[in-house]
């Protein structure tokens, strides 16, 4: 029988969904991706990890994903963000270790940023911070740009859906809010991000060029030749697995 999630309000009046297994030490907040959920291989792939290694771990639907209330196509990187901030205040204590998977990784920076006086650790899955601005908007031809001006939203095709998903302007705009790699990230906690050469999505370099922008100096950025976005085969979980590890 599949768990039923728990819930928590925003204050907004959203409501997200998660899952938490208590440990006895850090609390690890894994952030998904983009039309993700938490049901994903890395987000229940960590959780059977954390109960091995006594770690509290959550993880977590965003506004418009999974179980947790609202549309889609009204989200935004700050509704997102604050919704991962509201899951760390109500639902944890003590040190964090945060774990961002592609746009969770410009989430889990941003939180990270927001609570660093609790952040013990970030790790970084094909993180894709500033993706409605490089990869999105700069990509766009004009005719979409208009399209999303005139009516707001873009019917954009995924290869991982059937059917296609709306980009709102909206989240385009707010994106230019966050931008992160325009200058220096002021997180000096240990950081290992991971980036597949094979990933069509987010160019492999926005991890070296995340390294580059941090602050502190303990940060490892590591490549795997034939890695995809996903990073989720089973060479590619056990490193992350061997990261957490080294970083509890």
């Amino acid at each position: 029988m599949i768990k039923e999630p728990s819930f928590i309000k925003v204050n907004n009046g959203r409501t997200i969904a998660y899952y938490k297994s208590e440990g006895r030490k850090s609390t690890v907040i894994f952030c998904g991706g983009y039309m993700s959920d938490m049901n994903g291989t890395k987000a229940t792939f960590l959780e059977k990890v954390c109960k091995q290694l006594e770690l509290s771990y959550i993880r977590f639907d965003y506004s418009g994903h999974g179980r947790s209330s609202e549309e889609f196509v009204k989200g935004t990187i700050t509704s997102w963000r604050d919704d991962a901030l509201a899951i760390i205040d109500q639902l944890s204590q003590g040190p964090l270790i945060i774990v961002g998977s592609s746009m969770g990784g410009w989430i889990g920076i941003l939180v990270a940023l927001a609570r660093k006086e609790r952040v013990q650790a970030f790790i970084g899955i094909a993180a894709a911070p500033d993706f409605t601005r490089e990869l999105m908007w700069n990509k766009y031809s004009e005719k979409i740009k208009n399209t999303l001006k005139r009516e707001g939203v873009y019917l954009q095709f995924s290869e991982y859906n059937n059917e296609p998903y709306e980009v709102s302007y909206g989240l385009i705009q707010d994106g230019d809010n966050h931008i992160l790699l325009n200058g220096p990230i002021e997180l000096d906690c240990p950081v290992r991000l991971f980036h597949g050469l094979k990933d069509i999505d987010v160019p492999s370099n926005t991890s070296e060029r995340i390294a580059d922008k941090l602050l502190g100096d303990d940060v490892i950025v590591s490549y795997n030749k034939l890695g995809n976005h996903s990073l989720s085969s089973p060479s590619d979980l056990e490193r992350l697995k061997l990261a957490l590890v080294e970083l509890s």
